[in-house]
């Protein structure tokens, strides 16, 4: 067994887990399918998200390899590989674009060595590193980014898991400072909302079972991340109605992408 499949615990729910399971992936356990079907039981459309911010990921990574001419591409919290990676629609508009994947989850990290394999003209790294361990990402990622050109910083559903206001808004404001010019942030994040009480429910319920714990915000929380950028039409919305193709329901995960 190497080091990273004995970080692996099938005792307890997973996020990044439940997410594949929402999405039809089959990386996931027993114990996870379980927490999954009780979350949806509480909150039908909770599956919905996973899907929705999967969609927005793309139609945000499209648009800035495409218009933006963005070609590097710092995605945190990685989350499963599932279909339409970032590296797979970046580099199927710009083959040259270098994606760099970070997360701390060992099954991730498992997966990602295995199936995220970018094209020979650009390239995909991945390292192993917590959200928190900022001076360790940016020295990482300098090997394969230069950070002297623009990037995109990816932060999708994981600074939900940054209890702390002051210090989850400091992560990201740090991330930023290092980043050049030109660079873009995109993020989403579970918000409560006064017309969907079923979704805090089901955030109580994970956070009572499952790991790790999550914090959801407002909608004008999460725009606070994006202070002192400007924000790209529509601005923050929820994630489904960014740029969709066609109209869809909104869903509890809001989203952005700021320019700076």
């Amino acid at each position: 067994m190497t080091d990273i499949e004995s970080r692996i615990d099938t005792t307890r729910p997973h996020t990044a887990r439940i997410w594949n399971y929402w999405t039809g992936g089959k990386d996931n356990y027993p114990v996870d399918r379980e927490a999954g079907d009780r979350i949806r039981a509480l909150h039908p459309g909770i599956g919905e998200y996973a899907k929705a911010d999967r969609l927005f990921l793309g139609r945000a990574v499209r648009h800035l390899a495409g218009q933006e001419g963005i070609r590097q591409f710092l995605d945190i919290g990685t989350g499963l590989p599932s279909a339409d990676n970032t590296h797979e629609v970046a580099q199927r508009i710009a083959p040259d674009a270098r994606v760099v994947y970070v997360d701390n989850d060992p099954l991730v990290l498992a997966h990602a060595r295995a199936l995220l394999v970018g094209t020979p003209e650009g390239r995909t790294d991945y390292l192993d590193a917590d959200l928190r361990d900022i001076d360790t990402i940016l020295a990482a990622a300098s090997k394969t980014l230069d950070l002297s050109q623009p990037v995109a910083l990816m932060l999708l559903g994981v600074v939900i898991f940054i209890e702390d206001d002051d210090e989850s808004y400091a992560i990201v404001r740090r991330l930023l400072d290092a980043l050049a010019p030109g660079s873009h942030l995109v993020l989403s994040h579970t918000v409560t909302h006064p017309d969907m009480p079923d979704v805090d429910q089901a955030v109580a319920f994970w956070n009572e079972h499952g790991t790790p714990k999550l914090t959801q915000r407002t909608p004008a929380a999460v725009a606070r991340y994006f202070d002192g950028l400007e924000l790209l039409e529509p601005g923050v919305v929820s994630c489904s109605a960014w740029r969709p193709e066609t109209p869809t329901a909104d869903v509890a995960m809001y989203a952005a992408v700021g320019r700076k």
